[in-house]
């Protein structure tokens, strides 16, 4: 696997909507693993295809340390998102549960193709962007989110997550229509540098 370089805000194509994996192909596979890779590395939550230079509807998310962190009083603003807890189920599209480890620790989660079918509630935290370092905002998202998608093995699956990880979907799933977390922050953007260095 490999780090990949993360786009920043201002490159064209952080802008651009996404295209639908069709198939799972080894160069989409590598793609995924380096996406994760990329993500750990940056200490993030959350990271879209696009910010990686390729425009896939491919998602990968694993809110399980920023959870931990927050409970512990040490939550970080480093990374696509961050603040609030989740709690999540991951099941089938017949509704039975799947006994996928992610859905127990947060993540990591693969959603290719994911499409938002319901949202409920609101709530409104702090959020940051790889693609925007040493930047964070107040964004209002919903409080629960129920995303359909596609894993690596391109089997469909149902996420339900609350508090972060339901922002994390909303926020990663707007990277796929080319839609920044900037466009949605409510007051003015602050500087979170000083804060990761404590």
């Amino acid at each position: 696997m490999a780090l990949r370089n993360v786009r920043i805000y201002g490159d064209e194509i952080l802008k651009k909507k996404c295209r639908p994996v069709q198939m799972m192909t080894p160069r989409t596979k590598l793609l995924i693993h380096d996406m994760l890779d990329t993500m750990y590395d940056a200490n993030g939550v959350g990271l879209a295809a696009p910010q990686v230079g390729v425009l896939k509807r491919i998602v990968v998310i694993d809110v399980s340390g920023a959870e931990e962190e927050t409970e512990n009083g040490n939550g970080s603003d480093n990374g696509d998102m961050i603040e609030d807890t989740g709690i999540n189920a991951n099941e089938n599209m017949d509704g039975a549960a799947d006994a996928d480890t992610a859905a127990e620790s947060g993540g990591p989660y693969v959603l290719i193709n994911p499409e938002i079918l319901e949202t409920a509630g609101e709530q409104t935290g702090q959020e940051g962007c790889l693609s925007l370092p040493g930047q964070a905002g107040n964004v209002t998202r919903p409080e629960y989110v129920k995303v359909k998608a596609l894993d690596e093995n391109m089997k469909e699956f149902v996420l339900e997550g609350k508090g972060l990880l339901a922002r994390a979907i909303c926020h990663e799933c707007d990277h796929l229509e080319g839609i920044m977390y900037v466009e949605k922050v409510e007051g003015d953007l602050f500087d979170v540098t000083d804060e990761a260095e404590d």
